[in-house]
């Protein structure tokens, strides 16, 4: 494995040579910053469709880009590939005190919140001792998707206690928040025109009910990201079926009647699972 490593960070610097690819050359950390992020999504489309080989495949796109950063950090001196493997193999051992004793007193996590919360509180104390602010909802990146982001700041608000209780009350209390926002929503829009405000209004309101059924979302352990994005494959997969059954007929979908349209909707949803997977 040592030696296939190697041979991967040597080829990232033969194509970063003045003798190699313009385009890898051409590169740095700003440029490549879409394709890391397109590479990441693909990983997640391809666990999606449960394809193991694909997913090998997904997974070394994925270790290129990091491989492309850190040649672009030691060619400027910043830091290497040696660094990113040494730092994170020191986090993983000092966040879990559990499994590589280090003398700490601290109790022993016994299931998975526990060490969770125990992660947390190590990287606060992280840190503080790097002088950085010591809000909990720090380290949740701006750049998440905004459901994935609304989540993992509601996760970290719970962790202190700012929270429902998670029993059957503070479910209902979720499900009595989401109808509250709900209710505010549907007052913003009744409201006579106004222009802008108005506009701000129904956004504010409209970001309201979204973020409280995030809220839901993680009450129930549904991830809102995922569950969101294998909805809209779903939809692609029975729109496409209906245009497929709308050019069997010799027409465009939007020559098809409303009616028929949701016939075909409802025969799509009867798909056995395999058809119902974009391809």
């Amino acid at each position: 494995m040592s030696q296939r490593f190697q041979k991967l960070i040597d080829l990232m610097a033969a194509l970063r040579a003045p003798n190699g690819c313009p385009w890898d050359r051409n590169q740095t950390h700003d440029s490549l910053k879409p394709y890391l992020l397109e590479e990441t999504y693909e990983v997640l489309e391809t666990i999606d469709q449960q394809d193991d080989r694909k997913l090998a495949e997904e997974l070394g796109d994925v270790l290129l880009q990091v491989l492309f950063h850190s040649q672009i950090a030691a060619e400027a001196g910043t830091f290497t590939v040696d660094d990113v493997l040494a730092q994170l193999a020191d986090k993983l051992v000092r966040r879990h005190p559990h499994v590589f004793p280090n003398g700490s007193e601290d109790p022993v996590p016994t299931n998975a919140d526990q060490v969770l919360a125990r992660w947390e509180d190590i990287k606060r104390a992280e840190r503080q001792a790097d002088g950085r602010a010591e809000s909990v909802l720090d380290g949740v990146p701006q750049t998440l998707p905004a459901l994935l982001r609304a989540y993992q700041i509601q996760a970290r608000a719970s962790r202190v206690g700012f929270d429902w209780s998670h029993d059957q009350a503070g479910f209902d209390q979720v499900l009595m928040k989401i109808e509250e926002e709900i209710r505010e929503l549907r007052t913003a829009l009744r409201q006579p025109p106004s222009g802008d405000p108005k506009q701000r209004e129904i956004e504010s309101e409209f970001g309201d009910v979204l973020f409280s059924l995030v809220n839901l979302a993680r009450f129930v352990k549904v991830n809102p990201e995922d569950a969101l994005r294998r909805t809209v494959n779903r939809f692609i997969s029975r729109f496409q079926y209906i245009e497929r059954q709308a050019a069997q007929s010799g027409r465009a979908v939007g020559e098809l009647s409303v009616d028929e349209m949701n016939q075909l909707w409802e025969d799509a949803k009867r798909q056995p699972p395999a058809s119902n997977l974009r391809s």
